[in-house]
């Protein structure tokens, strides 16, 4: 227990769930703009309105035109201004509420009239947990157990999304779904020109599905993985949706958008730039061996769960590094 305590609760860089959000922001325009619009003619085609369970347990109201419209571009502003201003305290909160429940009122609303897109479901769960975190600043350098649980619910959500849907394909699709012919039908129905150049080579295509099946079946190793292994792994996850991406033009934007922002130290970007900073006489945060040192509000070194560990200033070096130092 004390050691899921730790993984679930050890500190992590406020910086770090920062950019999260402002990325996570920032996503919303470009979504409800450009990559799934929701006009309102959607209202118009009552035909083909079926409420998800969601929308009947909850008494969500059919759409309308007028709706859709509120919702959208009362989302929209909202979004850039809390991706603009990255208030903190109760402000924080409320912007980030009422975010967060418009977009799921348009998500229901969108999903209501065809199929439900699994790759907004670590979107969605990031839009709920990011406002929960006080006090998360770019030019911050402290660390909070907050900023780590919200990240690890966003993680979770992420990996859940790999592993639910190998336990999907097997579900419906059953041990066939890795020995027919499923990517060649889907290159077929809708393949790039990338694509289509591996229906020459077919049996690319048949050992691709395996190799889909054993990453999404082994997706949950990414949440123990520490350093240069977790970099791998999204690195890998990363590839994945860019071959598909390639291949049959299909990408899931959101979800990427958390693989990447939840695992990596995004904060080291924003204090490399505030290191440019110091250089020209403002004070910047010290880095030590390759990593942050983050600071506690007392001033003492923080290690952060998941990432290399951090050797305080005028600590020796330990181990290899010890052995490499120069002699004399």
């Amino acid at each position: 227990m004390a050691a899921l305590n730790r993984w679930f609760f050890g500190p992590v860089p406020l910086a770090r769930v920062a950019v999260f959000r402002i990325a996570a922001y920032l996503f919303i325009p470009l979504d409800l703009l450009v990559l799934r619009p929701l006009g309102s003619q959607h209202a118009s085609a009552t035909d083909l309105y079926k409420p998800l369970i969601v929308a009947e347990l909850l008494h969500l109201p059919r759409p309308t035109p007028w709706l859709i419209v509120v919702v959208t571009w009362t989302l929209i502003p909202l979004a850039l201004a809390a991706a603009a201003l990255a208030p903190s305290g109760r402000w924080q909160r409320v912007l980030g509420t009422a975010i967060f429940l418009l977009y799921f009122e348009q998500l229901i609303i969108s999903f209501s009239f065809g199929k439900v897109d699994h790759d907004r479901i670590a979107y969605v769960v990031a839009l709920a947990v990011l406002p929960t975190v006080a006090g998360a600043r770019l030019r911050g350098s402290g660390s909070a157990e907050s900023a780590a649980w919200a990240l690890r619910c966003v993680q979770i959500a992420v990996v859940a999304t790999y592993f639910l849907s190998a336990f999907a394909k097997l579900r419906f699709g059953g041990i066939e779904w890795v020995n027919s012919a499923t990517l060649v039908r889907a290159v077929m129905r809708r393949g790039t020109g990338v694509g289509r150049l591996l229906l020459d080579y077919p049996w690319t295509l048949h050992w691709a599905q395996w190799g889909i099946m054993l990453m999404e079946l082994s997706s949950p190793v990414v949440l123990v993985l520490r350093g240069r292994w977790r970099y791998a792994a999204v690195g890998v996850l990363t590839a994945f949706h860019l071959m598909v991406y390639a291949t049959i033009s299909i990408m899931f934007w959101p979800h990427v958008l958390c693989l990447l922002f939840a695992f990596l130290p995004t904060e080291r970007l924003v204090r490399r730039g505030a290191a440019g900073a110091g250089a020209a006489g403002s004070t910047a945060p010290t880095l030590v061996g390759g990593q942050d040192a983050h600071r506690g509000a007392a001033g003492e070194t923080v290690p952060v769960v998941g990432d290399e560990p951090v050797r305080p200033v005028g600590q020796p070096p330990e181990g290899r590094d010890a052995q490499e130092q120069p002699q004399g």
